[in-house]
């Protein structure tokens, strides 16, 4: 969404990330030819996450593991436990996710299938939100691991992830949760979920754009798909991105300490801008449960157009649509149609996300332009 700022806001945060930065990067500059060459540097860029982490973990040998490109956790999380489970020559040979993953696991999960690893992927409500009994009925003694993310990334559906890793931990299965949206938006507990492997992306919680983190609990069984130097504790070779590591723990810092009171208000300006909207758009549907969801994301479907036309129309409004336009055919958000949303209704599905520097002076220009926009769709060109 458009951004109005928050200026004694801003100064604070640019304090307190200077703060964190400075500390780091100082030490980061003594050690300057290779992260690993000074003990302080490494240090600094793991304290700097593991207290920071908005995520509450325990301390008891657990690793954090720091990732060039959020995106590329998943793929050596999946696929080091298939390698894991290989390598013990164990009977496992299953994965079991939902069919409305984030393409980070869904597609590690179609690249082990064509390996022949079998893939069950589990369907959810039409709420976005996967019941735990079909959880149960799928896992067995032949499952390796369960992911199921925490927070859908489209309609902010919060998963049932603790029900499904205490199932899971019945038949000693691994289980990891993609918690990328639900970071530095909803309070996240590695003990109180029960997963043995989280991972996060930074630019979720403002952190710089390519950095991500993986949380491994103790004890778990994982082999490195790539090879190479020893850096991760041998996890994934390659020098590690001081400067990215410090800006994400500086930028975990914040929210942390802004958490609580945060999102109750983004929960409010999403109650606002929903009602605004729905009051002035007869027909309009929303997506996002009205319990149990992340309090910044509303996504909806505007009746009777493309959620990209509308867009197109919205200026100074930046969201994003559930479809995708391919060779200039629109599909579906396979979400939605998980959820059993007609396809044409899911077309028109538009995906507003606030943050940290919205403001209640917001929502009624953002309404306003996005009422105007959708009347502007509906008209024949």
């Amino acid at each position: 969404m458009q951004r109005s700022g928050r200026g004694g806001d801003l100064r604070e945060n640019v304090d307190a990330v200077r703060v964190v930065v400075d500390h780091a990067l100082e030490t980061a500059y003594l050690s300057f030819n290779t992260p690993q060459s000074r003990l302080e540097c490494r240090l600094v860029a793991r304290i700097t996450n593991h207290r920071c982490l908005p995520v509450t973990i325990p301390l008891g040998g657990e690793c954090i593991h720091l990732a060039l490109g959020a995106a590329k956790i998943p793929v050596a999380e999946m696929e080091g436990v298939a390698a894991g489970s290989a390598a013990a020559a164990t009977a496992r040979h299953r994965i079991v996710t939902t069919q409305v993953e984030h393409p980070a696991t869904a597609r590690p999960c179609d690249l082990l299938e064509s390996k022949g690893w079998t893939v069950t992927r589990l369907p959810v409500t039409g709420r976005g939100t996967l019941d735990p009994e079909t959880v149960i009925k799928a896992l067995g003694t032949d499952v390796a691991l369960l992911t199921v993310m925490l927070a859908q990334n489209e309609t902010g559906a919060i998963m049932p992830v603790s029900a499904a890793a205490s199932a899971a931990r019945m038949f000693g299965i691994i289980t990891h949760t993609d918690a990328a949206q639900a970071i530095g938006k909803i309070h996240v507990s590695v003990d109180a979920l029960g997963i043995d492997v989280l991972s996060i992306a930074g630019h979720k919680c403002y952190a710089p754009k390519g950095i991500g983190a993986l949380y491994v609990r103790r004890g778990t069984r994982m082999q490195p798909v790539l090879l190479g130097a020893a850096q991760e504790r041998g996890l994934r070779p390659g020098t590690e991105n001081v400067a990215s590591i410090v800006g994400l723990g500086a930028a975990c810092h914040l929210a942390q300490t802004r958490l609580v009171t945060e999102e109750q208000r983004l929960r409010d300006l999403r109650d606002q801008l929903w009602q605004t909207l729905v009051d002035r758009i007869p027909g309009l549907v929303r997506h996002t449960p009205e319990h149990n969801n992340l309090p910044n994301t509303l996504m909806v479907s505007f009746p009777g157009v493309l959620g990209r036309d509308v867009l197109a129309h919205a200026d100074r409004v930046a969201a994003s649509t559930g479809s995708a336009c391919h060779s200039g055919l629109d599909t579906p958000s396979v979400t939605l149609l998980a959820m059993g949303v007609r396809p044409d209704i899911a077309l028109g599905s538009v995906r507003l996300s606030l943050g940290h520097e919205n403001t209640p002076a917001d929502i009624a220009p953002v309404a306003a332009v996005l009422v105007g926009a959708y009347r502007r769709a509906k008209v024949p060109q």
